[in-house]
């Protein structure tokens, strides 16, 4: 007699059955005959209507829970280490928070969601954070951080900088770390920081846009289409969220314009191509972006239009020639052009000039009968000059017969030079009665 003993449990009861204070089983909702002849067994009713299982030896019952197969889905164990925290939801709503150690949750008759959060990393968001802050159940964990539309937080952990915090609901641990905020106004849009460049390297790409002026460039920002400022030089950042944001470089330095291929009409009715290269460079960075889509651009047309007018005024002849002329006209049209934009126009010059083949050819012809003309005048001239010097020459032999006997020795001295010569010379008669070929 006595050898079995019965339980009834009831459906929102487990029973934990301890045989000579070892645990050994547990039961399930019913009645359930358990064979305990000596009287040794004992058991513990748990009420799965309270979700937190509290027992003297826990880690020994949690290890048992893990291995037995009869709990199905009725109980969980969660072990939680040093740097772990749960936030236990029970119902839908927030209940605690858990602290490292192990942990029986009796889940059978009540939705228990639990989310384990690592707190080596600082700073914790979720949908779910407004709830858990309004439990008051936080204590020394963490930290709560409430950041308006207008705030931003930047976290500094361990005197180094970790992340830059929209606005929003956070939650800061403690203990870990060193964690610091620095809470900042943003808006004024523009956000200037001693440690700047830090910040920027490290978690700061969702908060703060980045722009970088190099050397030689002046850049502007716009918000919601108002001019905000002028920026030199540097880097600089802005934070998100506070508006349309609009950034833009622009190029000081001299920069050039190659304006090729035009082809263009003269006075007289000769096509050709003209090339020409302008240089120039920004003077008013507002304008050259707000008057026009693009002021490199616009400059560009305004010089083709003078182009046209310029070259269009005169006959082809009178552009060969006065090229440097309508450079200087054609520079002047586009430097009263370009202020418009915001532009300086430093020079333009034209590069070349092509003509058509069939022009070519009749250019290089004309080029040919002129060069021939000339020629021909030259030696005209020369041809001239040479008779009035030898009818002088006549002249002057003939009144004087000394100067001729002498040009005649001259001449003789010329021949002997190269032939074999006998000169006899007598009192009457001229030299050239006396020469004698001997050969």
């Amino acid at each position: 007699m006595f050898i079995y003993r019965k339980f009834k449990i009831a459906s929102h009861e487990r029973a934990l059955v301890f045989r000579e204070g070892e645990f050994d089983s547990v039961l399930t909702p019913g009645t359930n005959k358990l064979f305990d002849p000596l009287r040794k067994l004992a058991i513990t009713r748990v009420n799965l209507r309270d979700v937190y299982f509290k027992h003297e030896n826990l880690d020994v019952l949690a290890r048992e829970f893990l291995v037995r197969q009869n709990l199905g889905d009725a109980v969980r164990v969660v072990e939680l280490a040093d740097h772990e925290r749960a936030f236990v939801f029970v119902d839908g709503k927030f209940d605690r928070i858990l602290k490292p150690g192990t942990h029986v949750l009796w889940v059978a008759l009540r939705k228990v969601r639990v989310d384990v959060v690592d707190t080596r990393e600082p700073v914790y968001a979720s949908a779910d954070l407004p709830r858990i802050a309004r439990g008051n159940t936080l204590e020394d964990e963490a930290t709560v951080l409430d950041l308006a539309d207008h705030q931003r937080g930047l976290v500094w952990v361990d005197g180094r900088f970790r992340v830059a915090l929209r606005p929003g609901l956070y939650l800061l641990w403690k203990g870990m770390n060193d964690v610091r905020v620095e809470v900042v106004d943003a808006s004024g849009v523009v956000f200037a920081h001693r440690d700047l460049s830090a910040i920027l390297q490290t978690g700061s790409q969702y908060v703060l846009n980045q722009f970088t002026i190099e050397a030689g460039q002046v850049g502007l920002w716009f918000i919601d289409g108002k001019l905000g400022g002028v920026l030199k030089p540097g880097t600089h950042a802005f934070w998100t969220g506070v508006g349309k944001l609009k950034l833009l470089q622009v190029e000081l330095r001299e920069r050039t314009l190659d304006i090729s291929g035009q082809e263009i009409m003269t006075n007289d009715k000769v096509t050709l191509r003209m090339n020409a290269l302008l240089t120039y460079r920004v003077t008013d960075a507002l304008k050259s972006v707000t008057v026009t889509e693009d002021a490199a651009q616009a400059l560009y047309r305004e010089a083709q239009l003078a182009l046209r007018a310029v070259v269009g005024a005169r006959e082809l002849d009178a552009l060969l020639t006065e090229k440097d002329a309508v450079a200087s006209e054609l520079e002047a049209l586009v430097k009263a052009k370009a202020p418009e934009f915001g532009l300086e126009v430093r020079s333009l010059g034209i590069r070349d000039i092509i003509l058509p083949g069939e022009m070519k050819e009749l250019m290089n012809k004309v080029t040919e009968a002129r060069k021939a003309a000339e020629a021909s005048l030259i030696n005209r001239r020369e041809e001239t000059a040479a008779m009035r010097m030898q009818a002088n020459t006549a002249r002057i032999l003939e009144n004087q017969p000394v100067l001729m006997k002498l040009r005649e020795l001259e001449v003789l001295e010329k021949i002997a030079e190269k032939s074999n010569l006998t000169v006899v010379l007598g009192e009457s008669g001229g030299l050239n009665d006396r020469v004698m070929k001997l050969l």
